[in-house]
């Protein structure tokens, strides 16, 4: 997902306030869930886009399901329906929640295995990530795609190293058609 230029600029706000306040943590955990809350709600996305609902709607609404954040948190969905920008809340929590994790030194990355991961190799996969990107922490979030076959690919960033087996199958039947 990209976010806009003005969903990193009120992020960024958001982190000074928070950091003037030192309360960076406890709006790291209200953004983590303000982002999870509108990313699994399509209802919820497309209420926060439309121009049909009043904004004082909206207001009713967010504050009521954001009801136990942190001030600073309800402050920023009052500045995002005053500026009529209040359908960026999504990309400012993603964006706030990137601006803190590079600060802490924590990497996200992205496994996808055409089956579930094993403990095992979850903890290899962990290592390996840190190894790779040198960071303090990596957060690990896995997805199954069977198409995959077998093997893995995985995501850091815009990195991605992609060892599946369909990948395989696929470069394999690029040279054999080349030499035909």
């Amino acid at each position: 997902m990209s976010t806009s230029r003005a969903a990193l600029r009120y992020a960024k706000a958001l982190l000074l306030e928070a950091d003037q306040q030192n309360t960076t943590d406890v709006v790291q955990q209200d953004m983590q869930s303000v982002y999870a809350t509108i990313k699994d709600s399509k209802d919820l996305r497309l209420a926060l886009g439309s121009p049909i609902i009043k904004a004082a709607d909206k207001r009713e609404v967010l504050l009521e399901v954001f009801a136990n954040q942190s001030k600073a948190t309800h402050r920023l969905i009052e500045v995002l329906l005053h500026n009529k920008r209040v359908d960026l809340l999504q990309d400012v929590a993603k964006s706030y929640l990137d601006l803190y994790n590079n600060r802490k030194g924590i990497k996200e990355v992205e496994v996808i295995t055409a089956t579930e991961l094993t403990p095992e190799v979850e903890e290899r996969v962990l290592a390996k990530a840190k190894e790779i990107t040198n960071a303090n922490k990596v957060i690990l979030t896995s997805k199954i795609n069977p198409d995959l076959l077998g093997g893995f690919i995985i995501r850091v960033g815009d990195t991605e190293y992609n060892a599946s087996i369909a990948n395989q199958l696929k470069t394999i039947k690029k040279e054999f058609t080349k030499r035909l």
